[in-house]
């Protein structure tokens, strides 16, 4: 059983990462900068531009995402301490010590949740991410594989509480789905989810080949961050083409009526977007041209650190053979991430949406700017 000298350890244990975790957010500065915000919301000429309230509003929203979770940790931890002294100092006090030894736990969890906040501090980490998942070549094989990634990422979004959107689905003739976008909405979506950029690979038993042979699939994952309206892109018209097509998911008559679906092509890019899930196409148009925007906002990103990288001197390629991670059914059961070496065995979980534990195994390696 354990005794009170045990949960005084664990408590010292927790308040020092506790006010580390203050220390290195700069917690005082963030307080200091709410105020500094509520004291210009209080100016009668900042509510005449609406752009700039909501521009405020945003900033405070998100740095009290920040320190609320730590207000409400270090309250927890002092009121832990308090609850310990008091059990000591009664007879029955025993009775109380496995009930805080669950509160202590519960509040180790909430600060490694925490922590793997403090590691995603690219300029766009909490933004809502744009997935796009693209099956490789192999027909039903890859098509049935890129249906099992969606689902897997809808489900992690599900139970993270994040709101999804499907933008655009194609699906296969036999199985699986030719190609889909979704966005997924929820405080540093993106920030977790570009850990699953890239392709990945599955090694399984068809369950399409009549001879049982053993079978490998890609799928590609794509994610981008959602960008927020006030940045500008600028977009020519004569580089757009706009196309629209009878939406081909599910929509009863309507779908079957109207060409409602829209696919915007930027020519010099390359770069496309269908969007068929609203009624309107003023609407899916909106959506499409908001999805492209992000795309090339992300694009010419990615161009700026190739040309940092080049000038480093950082040579690596990332190709469509260099999967990321491999999913393995047969002859054995096993995950591996190839960045990271972090290899598990239930299979099920995974697949079913519990990836926290790669995401935080690539953000603890690879905690840069993206």
């Amino acid at each position: 059983m354990v005794t009170s000298e045990d949960l005084k350890v664990f408590l010292r244990e927790i308040k020092e990462k506790v006010f580390s975790l203050r220390d290195c957010l700069e917690f005082d500065k963030l307080k200091n900068r709410i105020e500094e915000i509520e004291k210009e919301l209080l100016k009668e000429e900042v509510w005449k531009n609406l752009d700039k309230i909501k521009e405020i509003q945003k900033e405070k929203n998100r740095l009290l995402e920040t320190i609320e979770p730590i207000e409400n940790i270090t309250k927890r931890v002092l009121d832990l301490e308090e609850a310990l002294t008091i059990a000591e100092s009664e007879e029955e006090g025993y009775l109380l010590l496995k009930d805080l030894e669950k509160d202590i736990e519960n509040i180790r969890s909430q600060i490694d949740n925490l922590e793997i906040k403090l590691l995603l501090k690219g300029q766009h980490d909490i933004n809502n991410a744009i997935v796009s998942i693209h099956p490789g070549a192999g027909g039903t094989e890859s098509q049935d594989w890129a249906e099992i990634l969606m689902r897997m990422y809808l489900r992690w979004a599900e139970k993270k509480g994040f709101k999804v959107q499907i933008i655009d689905l194609q699906t296969g003739e036999e199985a699986g789905i030719k190609d889909v976008t979704f966005t997924v909405e929820g405080p540093f979506a993106y920030g977790y989810l570009k850990a699953e950029v890239g392709v990945h690979r599955l090694v399984r038993i068809s369950p399409f080949d009549a001879n049982k042979r053993r079978h490998t699939s890609f799928a590609a994952v794509h994610v981008c961050p959602e960008i927020e309206d006030n940045i500008q892109i600028d977009i020519k018209e004569d580089d757009l083409r706009i196309d629209t097509f009878r939406a081909s998911g599910a929509g009863g008559q309507h779908v079957n009526k109207v060409s409602s679906a829209v696919r915007i092509v930027h020519i010099p890019t390359g770069i496309f977007v269908s969007c068929q899930t609203e009624r309107s196409q003023h609407r899916n148009k909106e959506l499409a041209m908001k999805i492209l925007k992000s795309k090339l906002y992300n694009l010419m990103q990615k161009e700026k650190e190739e040309k940092m990288k080049a000038l480093t001197g950082d040579k690596k390629n990332i190709s469509w053979g260099n999967q990321i991670r491999s999913y393995i059914l047969h002859p054995y059961r096993l995950i591996k991430d190839h960045r990271t070496d972090l290899e598990v065995y239930n299979v099920d979980q995974v697949l079913d949406g519990d990836i926290d534990i790669f995401i935080e195994a690539y953000l603890k390696k690879f905690a840069v700017s993206s």
